[in-house]
Order: structure tokens, then sequence, then C-alpha cells
């Protein structure tokens, strides 16, 4: 696959890139319309792509836009799959809304966390 118009199945590529856990998730993905090469809207997870492919695709609640770089020849460690893609916009950490204020999270929160967050609710009764 050294050849520069080597292609692969997208379905098969985002699986080595370790970007979904199975072939089956990848492929269904690409296959509900979710996914676009090169800004045109993609349908089959058959589709073939190579390096110097732009990809955006939806990954959870984020939306993925990777540069291909290499095509890979087997799913290896993540190490080996992050070489495989240039991140063209990193998904940014989300807040945690079900945190309460004033718990920094280490555990289970104790009695005293609980009272402090009931007096901070807006729809506490006093």
């Amino acid at each position: 696959m050294s050849d520069p118009a080597a292609k692969i199945r997208i379905d098969k590529w985002l699986w080595h890139a370790r970007f979904f856990k199975t072939r089956s998730l990848a492929a269904k993905v690409v296959s509900s319309g979710g996914c676009r090469v090169n800004s045109l809207p993609v349908s089959k997870p058959a589709y073939g792509v190579s390096a110097g492919d732009v990809l955006t695709f939806s990954k959870e609640r984020d939306v993925r836009i990777i540069r291909i770089v290499a095509l890979g020849e087997r799913r290896g460690p993540a190490t080996e799959a992050q070489a495989l893609y240039e991140d063209l916009d990193p998904p940014k950490p989300r807040e945690r809304p079900d945190r309460a204020p004033g718990f920094d999270g280490g555990g289970r929160p104790t009695k005293r966390d609980r009272r402090q967050y009931e007096k901070t609710r807006p729809d506490a009764l006093e």
C-alpha cells in the first residue's frame, strides 16, 4: 500500500485509526450519511479513501475533521493509529453539567457536601 494512488474502504480506515470500536459501527455512521470526504457526502462504507483526503464525521457529540496521512496495514496500538491522521479541529473539552458546585468530584459526596449543594439550588425550599 505504498502506492500514492492506493485506496482503502472508509469504514476500514476509521476502524484502523481507532475512531470506532468495531468496523460495523464505522459502517453504520457512514451508511447513515454522517460522513463527508473532501466536503462531499458519502453513504457507502465501501467508498475508497486515500492519503490527503479530509474526512468530516460525527463521533458521539463532537464533529471531527481529520486529514488522512497514511492508510495503515492493520489495526494496531493507539500510537500507531494516531500516526494515520492529522486532527484539523481537535475536540474541545466539555464541562460536566452533572457536577454540583462546591463538590470536587473525588468520590461520593459527603452529607456536608450535599447540604451545601442543596443551599445553592434555585428550587430549594427554605
